[in-house]
């Protein structure tokens, strides 16, 4: 027997709490940012704001920390010259993820930024 479950909505036991998700690989952070000029935040999940450590640096500071400094993270960003990535070599913490844009191998800042963190929340 299939069963089909239509909801609006879920919120946790009190009606208004947002639902936990337990034992599962839900991302816990995500970013899309743009990285020239004034650096700014265009959408994003857990991520109170942003910050520029320099040329092609970028972090995420996050709004509910993750349970340790441990947890998985990947950037990318765009830029017109390619080819690009994003390494994410600096230290993390369990309030905030770091990472550096390069393309053609050398620091640059990138036109649009995104980051995706999994892990589990403190």
């Amino acid at each position: 027997m299939t069963s089909v479950l239509n909801v609006d909505s879920i919120a946790a036991k009190d009606g208004t709490s947002p639902v936990t998700l337990t034992k599962q690989s839900a991302a816990k952070a995500w970013c899309y940012g743009v990285g020239t000029g004034t650096i700014a935040i265009n959408d994003s999940f857990n991520v109170a704001s942003i910050s520029d450590s320099g040329t092609g640096e970028y972090g995420n500071n996050f709004s509910s920390s993750m349970d340790s400094a441990n947890y998985p993270v990947h950037f990318e960003g765009h830029n017109s010259i390619r080819p690009a990535c994003i390494d994410s070599n600096e230290t993390q913490t369990s309030s905030s993820c770091f990472g550096n844009y390069y393309a053609k191998e050398s620091a640059r800042d990138a036109e649009f930024f995104c980051s995706l963190v999994h892990g589990e929340l403190a």
